[in-house]
């Protein structure tokens, strides 16, 4: 059985902190539409190219660290998002004046396809994503 996925609908980002995490995400053009709402609760982000994040306010401390990336032991799970920009260097530009700093790369991933990491305030890894 194959499954007719027609796209993604959100990606879920669980945060600390409301203010802190919107302030970072409309560094990166998202606009909060929604919320906070739901039990646990969740805040929903869109931005222009169609994506939907989901700000899941519910991690309970300001500063842990990102237990499938800073830690020894590899746990399964999402390590990262991936953005996809048409213009890297522009977008490192745009990233820098931002305030934003760069946590790993550039980085050359194949003949066609480059990027550059940075984290949110939550350690979560966003990949800026470019393919040639």
């Amino acid at each position: 059985m194959t499954l007719a996925i027609t796209g993604l609908a959100h990606i879920g980002i669980r945060v600390h902190d409301l203010e802190r995490s919107l302030a970072f995400y409309q560094l990166l053009g998202f606009t909060k539409t929604l919320g906070p709402i739901g039990p646990e609760p969740v805040a929903i982000l869109d931005h222009p190219s169609g994506l939907e994040i989901n700000l899941v306010l519910n991690a309970p401390a300001a500063n842990a660290p990102n237990i499938l990336m800073d830690v020894p032991d590899k746990h399964a799970g999402i390590t990262h998002i991936s953005l996809l920009v048409p213009d890297l260097d522009v977008a490192r530009a745009a990233i820098e004046a931002a305030g934003i700093v760069l946590s790993g790369g550039p980085v050359q991933f194949t003949p066609t396809s480059r990027g550059f990491f940075v984290r949110d305030p939550d350690r979560n890894v966003i990949e800026i994503h470019q393919r040639m």
